[in-house]
């Protein structure tokens, strides 16, 4: 039956041509955007996970970037130690070298302190952003002196001549943020112990504040054990050169350590905010290709369906022809 009323043809023509064209629109949006699911519209539950997964990524990235300021004040500290262990060495060689050679302490002795002198001043440029890890530049309970951990006299004795320095307190660094089962926020954190070198730096000044006078020092005779001579300062001298030598390399170790802790966890965060991105991306992301094929298709089924729907609605045009 044919009817200028009611244009069943035109009507499904119309349907398909619409649905082609929200197809159309929809391939178009994903061209665009490059995004399969851009709203929670498209993949409820692709577009919840996706989200949350952006945000751990985000928080991943962050916390990587502030471990970069902490490694490098811990590079800094590190390189700091390093080269004061340095220093702390070669002035222990050269109060061995005393020993077997009693000529030219005053030029020894020069010698000592402008060691310390650059082992102070290694100290206090040990900083990154004004953060120390070295304890350098700390002062006693006055406020004016350096804390001074011992002073030592002629007889190799040290005895406190100030308040000592404190080494400030370990460091929790947090290196990365993670979702319990809950989807609850939990932080995972490594310590980093800063190093005081000021009772080293005083230990070496205080050696080499009289050097030549008490390593000259002949006063001692044959058979009186109650007086000193050179030989017993330089000996007491070098063990507590020794002691504080060694206590610079493990500064310098400590440092070294944590400093390498943090380079690994940031490459691991590194690769792991690569895998959030990728897993993000193959839940989200357009298939170009597919989408560029699905483009020629339905821009060809909308002309077809164009031209489907010019047809039908030519349909009740052959109604005329019955009343000529």
């Amino acid at each position: 039956m044919s009817s200028i009323l009611t244009n069943s043809s035109a009507m499904s023509a119309l349907s398909t041509l619409r649905n082609i064209n929200s197809n159309l629109n929809s391939t178009q949006d994903r061209i665009s955007t490059g995004l399969k699911v851009s709203s929670g519209k498209d993949n409820a539950a692709y577009f919840a996970i996706s989200e949350t997964m952006k945000g751990d990524s985000g928080m991943t990235k962050a916390v990587n970037e502030s471990l970069t300021l902490t490694k490098n004040s811990v590079a800094t500290a590190r390189l700091g130690a390093e080269q004061f262990s340095d220093l702390a060495t070669e002035f222990r060689d050269k109060v061995a070298f005393a020993m077997e050679n009693k000529g030219g302490l005053g030029e020894i002795e020069a010698d000592l302190k402008r060691l310390v002198a650059d082992m102070g001043a290694i100290m206090s440029q040990s900083t990154f952003n004004g953060d120390d890890l070295v304890n350098a530049g700390k002062k006693a309970a006055d406020g004016t002196t350096p804390a001074v951990a011992e002073a030592m006299d002629s007889v190799g004795v040290f005895t406190v001549s100030a308040t000592p320095s404190s080494k400030a307190a370990d460091r929790e660094i947090i290196t990365g943020i993670s979702r319990d089962s809950a989807g609850a926020l939990q932080t995972t954190k490594i310590t980093v112990s800063p190093v005081d070198l000021n009772k080293q730096l005083e230990t070496f000044n205080s050696i080499a504040a009289n050097f030549a006078t008490y390593a000259g020092d002949t006063t001692k005779t044959d058979g009186d054990a109650t007086l000193v001579d050179g030989d017993e300062f330089l000996a007491a001298a070098l063990a507590k050169a020794d002691e504080a030598t060694k206590a610079t390399v493990d500064a310098a170790t400590s440092l070294g350590q944590s400093e390498k802790s943090i380079e690994r966890q940031q490459e691991f965060l590194t690769k792991l905010s690569d895998n959030l991105d990728a897993g993000v991306g193959a839940m989200v992301d357009a298939n170009m290709e597919e989408e560029a094929a699905r483009l020629q298709a339905l821009q060809v089924q909308q002309q077809l369906a164009s031209q489907s729907l010019s047809i039908a609605n030519q349909a009740p045009q052959n109604i005329l022809s019955l009343f000529r």
